[in-house]
């Protein structure tokens, strides 16, 4: 049997790790010890980072389901189905990705992994440069929520595409964001489809997970030197919009995901992600722990994140130091809890912190 908790903490080499959305082998149902403490035993060594033995998580009774372990993957990012999936759909078609604990990454030192954070936000940088430039077709950039992922690539077009806002003509580029049918797929490529131009799907996984909007995507990234993408049924939408039924597509495409590719364990989902990761150069961000966020975080801070709300050095790392503390009870440790609560801050600055308790963060009881 398998356990998933909703909210729960075990401390690995003394420090506190929240183990919210991670799955275990249950060993021992839930009790209550002699400290008035609740706890559930788990086999540890089914999480990475974990001792290899039973271990008791500490956690209120209902802070966790129990499920059938046939039924639930494993892993170090396991992902879990939230809906059932339609008729052209993969198995799965939307995602949570699970945390991992800092223990996998207690081996190296702050400064190695913010220097490996800078590098791969480079090469994100670098290669949306090369998409537009039109020597990289396509590249799927993957990474948690509120890291900076769609930014880093938002910021480069935008620069390539000045002369086009300046003068007042349509952007080269358009950013899709949340679900699209094929149909729309197909129109948004045609009309987007000459040299230079880039479409970026950002969290419109959607087009990922459907049979078709991926056999349209594979036309559309093939490695052929002449890409023709057809649609052969007919369609008033379509016909009215003044597209053909079939044209040849120039441009590139990136694609900006949460969900890990290679954690994903349904095999017809890994075939369809396969295909489209043949097409495309991949570029994973590596930010999957809260000791990597919280670096992050305060790199992107010292590099000027909040200087808008021209804070004083000391509040401004008030702010951050709030965020570090409190980061296993924070909704979502990311850079947008960060501007949330320097919002409060600069908004409420006497009772900020209690304020920042009932918006951003999980409660204690």
């Amino acid at each position: 049997m398998n356990i998933t908790f909703t909210e729960g903490w075990y401390n690995i080499k003394g420090h506190p790790t929240n183990v919210a959305g991670m799955t275990f082998r249950l060993v021992e149902d839930y009790k209550v010890a002699v400290t008035g403490e609740g706890y559930i035993t788990v086999e540890g060594g089914t999480q990475p980072g974990f001792p290899d033995r039973n271990i008791r998580i500490k956690c209120r009774q209902g802070d966790y389901t129990l499920e059938n372990s046939a039924t639930v993957p494993q892993g170090i990012s396991m992902l879990k189905a939230l809906k059932k999936p339609t008729k052209n759909s993969a198995e799965v078609t939307d995602f949570t990705q699970i945390k991992v604990p800092d223990a996998v990454v207690a081996h190296q030192s702050d400064e190695a992994i913010v220097e490996r954070l800078r590098n791969r936000f480079q090469v994100l940088q670098d290669m949306t440069q090369a998409v537009k430039e039109g020597t990289v077709r396509a590249m799927i950039v993957t990474g948690p929520p509120g890291v900076g992922k769609s930014f880093g690539v938002e910021e480069v077009l935008s620069k390539q595409d000045l002369f086009n806002t300046l003068g007042n003509k349509r952007p080269k580029y358009e950013i899709v964001k949340g679900a699209m049918s094929a149909i729309g797929l197909y129109s948004k490529l045609y009309h987007y489809s000459e040299k230079g131009n880039v479409i970026v799907f950002d969290d419109c996984d959607s087009v990922l997970l459907d049979d078709l909007s991926l056999n349209i995507l594979k036309a559309a990234l093939d490695s052929s030197k002449k890409r023709t993408i057809s649609w052969n049924t007919d369609s008033r939408m379509l016909r009215s919009e003044g597209v053909p039924d079939s044209f040849e597509f120039k441009a590139g495409a990136i694609f900006i995901t949460n969900i890990k590719f290679e954690n994903v364990r349904s095999k017809k989902l890994q075939d369809h992600l396969a295909a489209l990761e043949s097409r495309c150069h991949y570029v994973d961000l590596q930010m999957d722990t809260d000791r990597e966020k919280v670096l992050r975080i305060k790199q992107i801070v010292e590099d000027g994140m909040l200087d808008s709300y021209e804070f004083e050095p000391v509040v401004r790392d008030e702010v951050v130091d709030f965020i570090v503390e409190n980061r296993g009870r924070m909704r979502e440790l990311s850079l947008r809890t960060v501007l949330k609560v320097s919002d409060l801050r600069k908004s409420f600055p006497t009772n900020w912190k209690s304020m920042a308790e009932v918006t951003v963060m999980r409660g204690t009881h």
